[in-house]
């Protein structure tokens, strides 16, 4: 596995766990539709979240939120549209999050969460 997908699957695990320890319900995890991928979809309560996942292991390239440009967010809209359209769900709430993470030593990270980011 490359390095890059190492970190990326590192983050996702770690996402997943903080969404779970925060009462969320995990749906699917990597949901891949034509040649995108929403990271992990879940249940808070009654609406539906789409979750972009970013994880860094140093601040080189600034911090993980950064690399959540324009273009990222317009293709993680159209992923959940994609996914509501494939699943049949419709009349239901929904929010799109991005949680980031800076790895900084083995067992250590920084965590954040935004909600209903863009």
């Amino acid at each position: 596995m490359h390095v890059n997908q190492n970190i990326g699957k590192i983050g996702e695990d770690l996402a997943a766990n903080f969404l779970i320890e925060k009462g969320y319900q995990i749906i699917e995890r990597n949901y891949r539709f034509s040649h995108g991928e929403i990271d992990i979809v879940a249940k808070q309560n009654e609406t539906l979240v789409f979750i972009e996942v970013k994880t860094r292991n140093n601040l080189e390239y600034g911090e993980p939120e950064y690399a959540i440009t324009k273009n990222k967010q317009r293709q993680v809209r159209k992923m959940a549209e994609l996914y509501l359209y494939d699943k049949d769900i419709s009349d239901t709430d929904c929010r799109i999050d991005v949680i980031t993470i800076l790895l900084k030593k083995k067992t250590e990270y920084k965590i954040n969460h935004i909600e209903n980011a863009f």
